[in-house]
């Protein structure tokens, strides 16, 4: 049997605002031991916060909406914040004037929105998940070689999910 490399998820059928440019996606991993979709929905402050957003699930036990800004995502992580440190693995921020494949971090969508990263340095330093019926599985963290992203290989999975990490979270 010939190895494939695993596919690399991304917003595929990436949003867009009604006759405009395509949207900020932000996507919140839960904890493996919680549900997070009704630990957000369950609270009236996150329920709140989550009230104008159409909620979906793009991978296990996640939550993902549409803003219209980087500056709008990085507000709604902000606004969060006490849920995500109980009940989120990951939050996640796919900005299009970035990239259309990968992933930022929530530390990396914050720098590069107040400027202290500018978007065309944020590919080199990268956390690659593996997904397994899409659900995220150990991640690795690899530098870019030569533009190119090095394959998973901690083990078998369907694909990938490439996240853009802040240089303090890469050494961390």
């Amino acid at each position: 049997m010939i190895a494939t490399r695993p596919r690399n998820r991304t917003a595929i059928d990436f949003p867009t605002r009604r006759d405009g440019p395509p949207v900020t996606r932000v996507c919140l991993l839960g904890d493996p031991d919680v549900n997070l979709t009704y630990e957000l929905l369950s609270r009236e402050t996150a329920r709140e916060a989550l009230a104008t957003y159409e909620i979906a699930e793009p991978f296990a036990n996640s939550v993902a909406v549409d803003t219209v800004s980087l500056g709008a995502a990085v507000s709604l992580l902000n606004d969060l914040h006490w849920y995500l440190v109980r009940f989120v693995d990951e939050a996640l921020v796919l900005e299009p004037s970035v990239s259309r494949e990968e992933w930022l971090s929530r530390d990396l969508a914050r720098e590069v929105r107040d400027g202290e990263v500018p978007p065309e340095e944020t590919d080199q330093r990268l956390k690659v998940f593996g997904l397994v019926d899409g659900e995220p599985v150990e991640p690795m963290f690899v530098r870019r070689v030569q533009g190119r992203t090095p394959e998973y290989d901690l083990r078998e999975v369907d694909e990938t999910l490439v996240v853009r990490v802040s240089e303090t979270e890469f050494s961390g």
